[in-house]
């Protein structure tokens, strides 16, 4: 018998080592991108298609020239001094606008779930949790545009807001975040219910009390006790606080406004990215 002496690989043979990167800026940089590149996509629709805002603009202009205009001279609400009625819900028809944008906004990942859309998006690498932010964020881009048009309005009206600059980069801060937090609502509602019908009336259920227990149109101590109770933990109120202090100057406790909105919407992308592969999945 005779033995073959072992001989090395060829070169070519050998493979190299694989390389992780395990450095977290590098894999939240690439998060960041994704988000970014799944809210653009959102965002190309509008380019397409404007007709959504022309058509949302209307309601905020008649909470505005109607609502406001009559309430300020019938002066029924007490408001701080030296702010007229109008300018006091100026801010809180700007975030009205944008809860009616993203409440509804489960809707539309049904949709996709529907064309199949959604399945595909499963399955890239991207997390689910980038997934639901990316949409989040388009629908407070989208409200940052419906907050543009309400501020044009107002201006026209004679609402006096700040012209500080980084007041209005805040005011547009709690804008998109309180947007995110109703977009993710509404996905994790699209996660439970499953259907668009069902969606649509709990959507349409939940939607008014929302506005109607918030501060948007009267100050909370004209409440009655139990609806106060509600205010205190209706996440819109703490917006429309925010809003209304960084646009017109009244007193809030902005650092707990800003608190709450953050923390109020990295919980429903939580709940809204665990909840998605059970919307997928159907």
């Amino acid at each position: 018998m005779t033995y073959a002496a072992p001989g090395a690989p060829p070169a070519a043979s050998v493979e190299p080592p694989l390389v992780t990167d395990d450095n977290p800026v590098t894999g939240l940089i690439r998060l960041v991108n994704r988000v970014i590149t799944l809210c653009w996509v959102e965002l190309r629709k509008i380019r397409h298609d404007r007709t959504e805002l022309y058509t949302r603009a209307i309601q905020p202009a008649l909470w505005l020239l109607i609502y406001g205009e009559v309430f300020t001279r019938v002066r029924a609400i007490p408001t701080p001094e030296g702010i007229s009625y109008l300018s006091y819900i100026a801010p809180g028809i700007m975030a009205q606008s944008a809860l009616f944008i993203a409440i509804f906004y489960g809707i539309q990942i049904i949709w996709e779930r529907d064309a199949g859309v959604l399945t595909k998006l499963m399955v890239t690498p991207t997390p689910r949790s980038a997934l639901i932010t990316g949409k989040a964020f388009a629908a407070g881009v989208r409200s940052l545009l419906q907050g543009v048009v309400v501020v044009i309005l107002a201006a026209i009206l004679g609402v006096a807001l700040t012209h500080n600059p980084l007041k209005l980069l805040g005011a547009a801060m709690f804008l998109v975040l309180g947007s995110a937090f109703f977009a993710c609502l509404s996905m994790s509602i699209a996660g439970v219910a499953l259907a668009r019908d069902r969606l649509m009336g709990i959507g349409q259920a939940i939607t008014m009390p929302l506005f109607f227990s918030s501060t948007a149109l009267w100050p909370a101590y004209l409440m009655p006790g139990w609806l106060q109770a509600i205010s205190k933990v209706n996440p819109l109120t703490y917006q429309i606080d925010g809003l209304r202090g960084l646009l017109i100057g009244t007193a809030t406790t902005l650092w707990l406004d800003a608190a709450v909105i953050v923390g109020a919407t990295i919980i429903s992308i939580t709940c809204a990215s665990l909840l998605l592969p059970r919307l997928a999945n159907r």
